[in-house]
């Protein structure tokens, strides 16, 4: 069964699609038949290549520059998404950043860079594609009127490991993005769900820069931090964008018309509760 046969006319946009995780989820919602994918990046040439892979794909897209940090871009990428596809459905506010330093060699702008990406955008992102999804009608009688996924992370759980001493201003934007994820299901329930994809350890060009700032740090070979995070996963690989993929699916689809305010690890078994 795929997308297109359980939810007909799915308008998506995705922030931060111009690789990694992002990407991975704009090529898996236009395999499944969404009508289209709006591809957002603060990097539009990223974008504008990802949106090129959907129309490969048979899918309609849209690129467009966003700096999630800014209001007005936020409300643009809303704005034209309906100008274009004429609602939107399924909000996945997936920019964001990461960086590794110890504790006390953090700057005041270290914190404040990583908080204004993945807090202050999520949220900004949310607001604006909940003040469209409200005004629409539902695809369907019953159904919600839109949904909201927000990209957290295992790290915004407890623990995260001997890692979580170099990155704690990314720890705690991912435990504030839950909680913002918990807040704005309540504020928008019935209407529209929100819910939280926790991945674990996705292999990207994001850890591919992690494992050389921590190998660097650490004084070891390029590819053992990589090496030795990913041997604890009880699933016995690393996790592929794919797998997140997988997940925003299932949130996007009426399966999950009953879910709200829940933040879902899918890490290979790193976390479990």
């Amino acid at each position: 069964m795929t997308l297109a046969s359980i939810s007909p006319a799915l308008v998506v946009a995705i922030t931060g699609a111009g690789q990694g995780i992002g990407r991975g989820l704009a090529l898996a919602f236009a395999r499944q038949g969404a009508h289209a994918v709006v591809v957002s990046d603060i990097n539009e040439q990223a974008a504008a290549k990802v949106a090129d892979e959907v129309h490969g794909l048979g899918g309609q897209a849209l690129a467009l520059q966003a700096d999630v940090t800014r209001a007005a871009d936020c409300a643009a990428l809303v704005a034209q998404t309906v100008q274009a596809f004429g609602r939107l459905d399924v909000m996945v506010c997936n920019a964001g950043i990461m960086q590794l330093r110890p504790l006390l060699e953090l700057e005041a702008e270290d914190w404040d860079r990583m908080l204004a990406v993945n807090v202050k955008g999520s949220f900004l992102t949310l607001q604006a594609a909940a003040r469209q999804m409200l005004e629409q009608p539902p695809l369907a009688a019953g159904r919600p009127r839109g949904k909201i996924i927000t990209m957290a992370s295992i790290a915004g759980r407890s623990g995260a490991g001997p890692i979580a001493a170099l990155i704690a201003p990314y720890r705690a934007s991912k435990a504030a993005l839950i909680s913002l994820t918990q807040s704005a299901a309540i504020t928008f329930a019935p209407h529209i769900t929100v819910n939280a994809i926790c991945p674990g350890l996705v292999e990207t060009d994001m850890w591919k820069q992690m494992d050389r700032d921590w190998t660097a740090l650490q004084g070891i070979e390029e590819g053992a931090a990589w090496k030795q995070r990913t041997a604890t996963i009880p699933m016995g690989r690393p996790q592929q964008p794919e797998d997140v993929a997988n997940l925003a699916l299932f949130l996007a689809s009426p399966a999950s018309d009953y879910m709200t305010g829940q933040s879902i690890n899918i890490d290979g078994g790193l976390m479990m509760n």
